[in-house]
């Protein structure tokens, strides 16, 4: 069974406005509200792909209902612990002459929460895979990552990294299945700027040394890097495509590479293939990718 982990999921509220001014009344022309975050991001698109899994995090009030009745419509289960305090973030998100993002709060979770949580993830079983990504709110600790990852450690679950700076560094000494960032990720890192795919490679070793098993690097429209844990390096030019929305696309990316990975046994090549074209599938739809929309791009790489 796959899970996902979102600490703060939100209500995502996509609007579209012509040339959007300050300080004036504005119209929108499009809306949408879709349930955000990252984990959620990963959960809606594996089953868009096919396969089932399970968001895990914490959500609140009437918000928070919302967030998973949206999630299953979309087909997908959700477990989350339900905080007394607070309500579940609203975050805006405005296309007009530029992109412009306000992000809500989020509930204020309680140690009791956090325990809550543990107990869920506690049932989780060996050979099941559990995706952790996205900032961590500031209501919970800092190392949140790095106590999840050590009360699972020996069990037998794969775990996926997704996430910036140090929050990704400090959990590498428990040897996560696979870590996704992305070139701009990587280099913050290392203090050094990296565009080009043979720039991201040793410094994407420099994260196996450390204790990551397989390294996934995404870099928008220069396409991407994979580095298995047996050493192999695999690299990508992107689809073509217009870039239509890029929230979600890394996401999608770990998704795909997830789908890929389980349907041919474990090929790191189709698994990264999968992964790239998912990414730039949901990059070039106003929505996240579809399964027929991957396997379009699939025919052009």
């Amino acid at each position: 069974m796959i899970y996902t982990v979102t600490f703060n999921p939100s209500l995502d509220y996509i609007v579209r406005v012509e040339n959007f001014r300050a300080g004036q009344i504005n119209r929108t022309y499009y809306e949408n509200i879709l349930p955000g975050g990252k984990g959620i991001n990963v959960s809606i698109v594996l089953k868009n792909l096919g396969h089932d899994s399970t968001a895990l995090g914490f959500m609140a009030g009437f918000t928070g209902r919302e967030i998973s009745a949206r999630l299953k419509e979309f087909g997908v289960a959700s477990d989350f612990i339900e905080v007394k305090e607070g309500m579940s973030r609203i975050n805006l998100k405005m296309k007009s002459d530029e992109e412009t993002e306000i992000n809500g709060q989020g509930p204020n979770i309680t140690d009791a929460d956090i325990e809550a949580l543990y107990a869920r993830l506690d049932s989780l079983k060996a050979g099941d895979l559990l995706v952790i990504s996205g900032s961590v709110p500031n209501t919970l600790p800092g190392d949140m990552y790095e106590r999840i990852m050590s009360r699972l450690e020996g069990r037998g679950i794969d775990i996926v990294v997704d996430a910036e700076k140090d929050l990704l560094v400090n959990v590498l000494k428990y040897h996560p299945f696979l870590i996704k960032p992305n070139n701009h990720e990587l280099g913050a890192i290392y203090g050094v700027e990296l565009k080009k795919q043979d720039e991201v490679i040793p410094y994407a070793k420099k994260l196996q040394e450390e204790g990551a098993r397989n390294v996934l690097i995404s870099m928008a429209g220069e396409g991407a890097v994979f580095i298995s844990e047996n050493g192999e390096v695999l690299k990508s030019a992107a689809p073509k495509g217009k870039v239509v929305n890029s929230v979600g696309a890394g996401d999608s990316m770990v998704a795909g590479f997830l789908t890929g990975y389980m349907e041919h046994d474990g090929d790191c090549e189709k698994a990264f293939k999968m992964g790239l074209c998912t990414g730039s599938a949901s990059a070039f739809s106003p929505d996240l990718a579809t399964r027929p929309e991957v396997e379009a791009l699939l025919k052009t790489i």
